[in-house]
């Protein structure tokens, strides 16, 4: 059994941060876009733009597969 491991996502829109997090927890990447756009607007839009630089950051970008 091979370990699930954070990392950006190859099908990206931005950064990929919202697809790899749906890609980890078995999520449609789209509506976990929507969700994350949605809640960084109820909420100011600053924080869920800081959160995303930041996970953006962090979080390694999935490895090459050829």
């Amino acid at each position: 059994m091979t370990e699930k491991k954070l990392t950006r996502s190859r099908n990206r829109w931005l950064a990929g941060v919202c697809g790899g997090i749906a890609e980890y927890v078995g999520w449609s990447p789209g509506l976990t876009r929507l969700a994350y756009v949605v809640v960084s607007i109820l909420s100011a839009g600053f924080p869920g733009i800081l959160i995303y630089i930041v996970l953006w950051l962090v979080m390694p970008a999935a490895p090459r597969v050829d």
